[in-house]
């Protein structure tokens, strides 16, 4: 479970509150989405860290027993065969602690997202 998070509302707090076993996914996720998409600009939305440029990129949370991304339906459905392993539900993938983030499909799903949002800004 979260500790709440107090003072500055930001990604860093977030990682902080989260549980020790947590923070060490959610820091490589992070890292993922910043180098797949270095434009995007990173907020928090719903409580959770949040990617935006030229609309939805993806969001993140941390979970007690997994590390979750939302947010990208779209581009989900290009990679159904891709994901099965980690799909919820139409916009979920969940990552379970202590195994290892599928590193290049998120870079690929992330790369996928902002070239739909720049097509969508056209």
């Amino acid at each position: 479970m979260m500790k709440k998070i107090t003072g500055k509302n930001d990604v860093d707090a977030y990682i902080a509150a989260a549980p020790k076993q947590v923070q060490t996914m959610l820091k490589q996720l992070r890292r993922i989405i910043k180098a797949a998409a270095p434009q995007a600009e990173e907020r928090m939305s719903y409580k959770m860290p949040f990617y935006y440029y030229h609309g939805r990129v993806a969001y993140f949370a941390a979970w007690k027993d997994h590390v979750a991304m939302y947010g990208i339906p779209t581009t989900l459905t290009k990679f159904q065969k891709h994901i099965q392993p980690y799909l919820t539900s139409k916009s979920t993938l969940k990552f379970p602690l202590g195994k290892r983030l599928p590193t290049s499909l998120i870079n690929r799903l992330i790369r996928t997202q902002i070239k739909t949002n720049e097509r969508k800004k056209k």
